[in-house]
């Protein structure tokens, strides 16, 4: 049994940093949470850079091409935490013996599942053939398997299931944690002031209705659908931003102008401070096809924005539809055209003090990230006190 007063020594895995990845900005604004919970952090990575960990433990063995990445970090990783003496081990990368797993991603057979059921013949057997696929699935059930792993923390009931369903494991092990925002660096008084620059600079004029797209992994997130409503909307005075990253946006600009729209799309790239876009919009929209629980999402809600977002994703748990959002089915296009229609009626009248606005505020205000940090750490304290684990 432990002191009372002794920190608990915990590692945090995560291979590489992506400032515009949601695992990673989850992992950057959690760790001092959790040091302000009362647990000692090293954060195991590729690199220190961007982090901004107190405690780094540095692994970034050689590789060529992803399968190798993966498995050489993942073994280089279980033999430093082992030196490294932790009280637990908690990874956000697929790693067979982790005390914990944060299925921050997702399960990607379910996800496979999903793409494979709307692609063509072709893609299929893409997806068949993949090395990386059969690694990463391999890995995700030898990881799950393992004697080690005492609990997965899903953030969402969505993903809760998934895992019971396709791995057996029991209930008691799969602990359900939503992702927690800062409600001081995303608040309304910050879209009050930043709005009107935001709007001009992206030339938004008076009267037409923004909707804002945050994410990487366009095709995933439905941002072909998101183009195509807003085409289905006519001549709605109505814009879509997208800010992020994706090899293919060349592909989804072209998406865009074959549409007519012009301007009325901009992609403008990956945003260190996505904040005076939140304020620049009037609702943000996410018809996503599979996503575990987009940080975005809450980030918005934070912000006093009300949300458009796909059905198969952790974020439709806290939807209240027509109240703080609307959700939609991904790929029902017309569907997704009129939810639009209603968002811009919704928000129309009162923009950022609409009774949408407020709604979105007070849902996020229910998850902040000192409260997040707090039940993890809660979790830390139960674990280190239960039977020792398998070695």
């Amino acid at each position: 049994m432990r002191g009372a007063q002794t920190r608990l020594r915990v590692a945090l895995v995560r291979q590489r940093y992506n400032p515009f990845g949601g695992a990673e900005r989850f992992i950057e604004r959690t760790l001092p949470a959790l040091e302000r919970a009362g647990v000692e952090l090293t954060l195991i990575a590729r690199r220190a850079d961007g982090w901004g960990a107190r405690r780094f433990l540095e692994v970034n063995p050689f590789y060529l091409g992803n399968v190798w990445r993966d498995a050489s970090f993942a073994r280089a990783t279980r033999e430093a935490w082992e030196a490294g003496n932790f009280d637990l081990v908690q990874s956000h990368e697929r790693i067979p013996g982790c005390d914990i797993y944060r299925a921050g991603d997702g399960v990607h057979a379910e996800w496979l599942e999903i793409r494979r059921a709307a692609a063509e013949r072709l893609e299929c057997l893409g997806i068949a053939l993949n090395p990386y696929h059969r690694y990463v699935c391999a890995a995700e059930r030898r990881m799950f398997a393992h004697p080690r792993l005492r609990a997965v923390i899903c953030n969402s009931n969505m993903v809760r299931e998934e895992i019971r369903q396709r791995f057996g494991l029991p209930s008691q092990r799969l602990h359900v944690i939503y992702n927690g925002v800062d409600l001081e660096h995303f608040h309304p008084r910050h879209r009050a002031t930043l709005r009107a620059p935001a709007r001009a600079k992206l030339g938004v004029a008076a009267g037409e209705t923004l909707f804002l797209f945050v994410g990487s992994g366009f095709a995933r997130k439905g941002l072909d659908a998101a183009i195509a409503a807003l085409a289905g909307c006519g001549d709605a005075p109505y814009r879509l931003a997208v800010a992020g990253r994706d090899r293919e946006a060349a592909r989804f600009a072209a998406l865009a102008a074959a549409r007519g729209l012009g301007d009325r799309v901009q992609l403008l790239g990956g945003r260190d401070d996505v904040r005076p876009l939140y304020a620049a919009a009037d609702c943000f929209i996410l018809p996503t096809r599979y996503d575990p629980y987009p940080n975005t999402f809450l980030e918005a809600l934070a912000m006093g924005l009300p949300a458009i977002v796909g059905r198969r994703s952790g974020a439709a748990e806290i939807v209240r539809h027509g109240e703080n959002g609307w959700l939609c089915e991904p790929d029902n296009v017309a569907g997704l055209a009129q939810l639009m229609h209603t968002a811009a009626g919704a928000v129309a009248d009162a923009g950022t003090g609409s009774a949408a606005a407020a709604a979105a505020r007070s849902t996020a205000e229910n998850y902040g990230i000192d409260d997040m940090a707090g039940k993890l750490a809660a979790l830390y304290v139960t674990l280190a006190a239960s039977t020792p684990r398998t070695a």
